[in-house]
């Protein structure tokens, strides 16, 4: 669900080097004019109005998209051509939107068995400002603007891999997260996996692709993209039951919001709970004056910066703050109240029933997306019959309010599960553990 804060850090740290670095070699500032400016994403990243009447999945626009590992393009690049996308997809109530995403189509030929795979990415937490988008980052390599409003695109390591070893990808950016004039829906289990199912039919409508129209598909993400896995592998058989779905890895699925504030409060990602109350007010706008007046003016305040920031701004502005003190009633009472409760319990995984396996990844000590909920969720699948290999990281805690026990799975699980995801689309037998964990 979000990404760890000590990745988090050291990339900030990183990116103000290169900050330093851009302002005093020989480039001119309008050579870094992505870097620093968000205008010239306005056009496409704006809805249309109305929306066309199309199907969901159908592309609305499309245009190339510079991918570089960081703003100058001279360190190296993704070995793919990018392709800059907004589709139909459908919101938490049923109704139509558009998302936008990035496709990556690989220099490198698909060595395996079959047509050339797609991978529908979820990506990790961003934050919640349009600036955050994947989409955007992957222009900019690392983003920055005044008062701390800094970025760097942390998933690019898994997607410079995985196309080099001939997948396609399609990295979704979610409902909100980049499209202009809508708040991000963070972690909305609808929204999210309705976004994925679309990135795959979006994926086949691209021209010039060497994608196959009725070629496999699998689901990747890790925390905030783990649940958006999740939830499009269980939606998947009645939402979009005409994708030929091989498998779906869930790394560290926020699989029940109701667990997650004890973890979050204290820690280096408080300020997720701001993108979560967003969330919220986005898609249950009815709910938004009753959570309000449960705010103090300190919890108005950090809901309202959150909602225009990346990742790395919150951590640097609200790292270690406790929730209480933005809420004019004790915690328990607010995750109690039938109300509030009710709307969490909306975004609970394992109701339904995923039709290809799934690999959910889990630390036993994860500080922030905590373990229990992810093991009931592969139970749940289990008892109704799916395939489920679950994968405990068993490395011990460490300073666990900087979330270090959430950060170093992701990549110490990442190879691994990019091998699993390869053997479902090669034919390997899947190893299902159901009943051992």
């Amino acid at each position: 669900m979000w990404m760890g804060a000590g990745r988090v850090v050291v990339a900030i740290v990183m990116a103000a080097g290169m900050v330093v670095t851009l302002g005093s070699g020989r480039a001119r500032a309008d050579d870094w004019y992505p870097f620093y400016n968000e205008d010239e994403y306005t056009a496409f990243y704006t809805p249309p109005n109305p929306l066309p009447d199309i199907a969901p999945g159908e592309l609305v626009r499309t245009e190339p998209s510079r991918l570089v590992l960081e703003p100058s393009g001279q360190l190296g690049v993704i070995e793919a051509t990018g392709t800059r996308v907004m589709y139909r997809s459908t919101d938490a109530h049923g109704r139509p939107n558009v998302v936008t995403g990035t496709y990556f189509e690989p220099f490198a030929p698909w060595l395996g068995q079959g047509p050339r795979p797609l991978i529908v990415y979820g990506p990790g937490t961003q934050g919640q400002g349009d600036q955050c988008a994947p989409s955007r980052q992957f222009n900019q390599g690392i983003h920055w603007s005044p008062y701390l409003d800094i970025m760097v695109n942390y998933e690019m390591g898994f997607v410079e891999t995985l196309v080099r070893r001939g997948f396609a990808i399609l990295m979704t950016d979610y409902e909100g997260l980049g499209t202009i004039g809508v708040t991000h829906t963070y972690v909305n289990r609808l929204s999210q996996g309705h976004a994925m199912l679309d990135a795959a039919r979006a994926a086949r409508k691209l021209p010039n692709t060497s994608l196959k129209p009725d070629g496999p598909v699998a689901f990747w993400g890790y925390s905030q993209g783990g649940g958006a896995a999740a939830s499009a592998a269980e939606l998947a058989p009645v939402y979009a039951p005409e994708l030929d779905v091989v498998g779906t890895y869930a790394g560290a699925p926020p699989a029940d919001l109701a667990e997650l504030m004890p973890f979050a409060d204290g820690s280096a990602l408080v300020g997720v709970i701001g993108y979560a109350l967003n969330s919220v007010f986005q898609a249950y706008p009815e709910a938004e004056p009753k959570i309000r007046a449960l705010l103090t003016p300190r919890g108005h305040d950090f809901v309202d910066k959150t909602r225009d920031q990346c990742v790395g701004e919150s951590v640097t502005k609200f790292m270690f703050r406790h929730l209480q003190p933005y809420f004019n009633q004790p915690l328990p009472d607010l995750l109690a109240d039938p109300q509030f409760r009710g709307l969490l319990d909306l975004q609970k995984l394992g109701t339904l029933k995923p039709n290809a396996p799934v690999l959910i990844n889990s630390n036993r000590y994860d500080p922030l997306v905590p373990y229990g909920p992810a093991v009931q969720l592969g139970r749940d699948w289990c008892g109704r019959g799916s395939d489920i290999e679950f994968r405990t990281n068993e490395a011990p805690p460490i300073f666990n309010k900087v979330v270090i026990n959430h950060a170093l799975p992701m990549v110490v699980d990442g190879e691994p599960a990019m091998r699993w995801i390869a053997d479902r689309f090669n034919g390997v037998p899947t190893a299902s553990n159901c009943g051992q964990f």
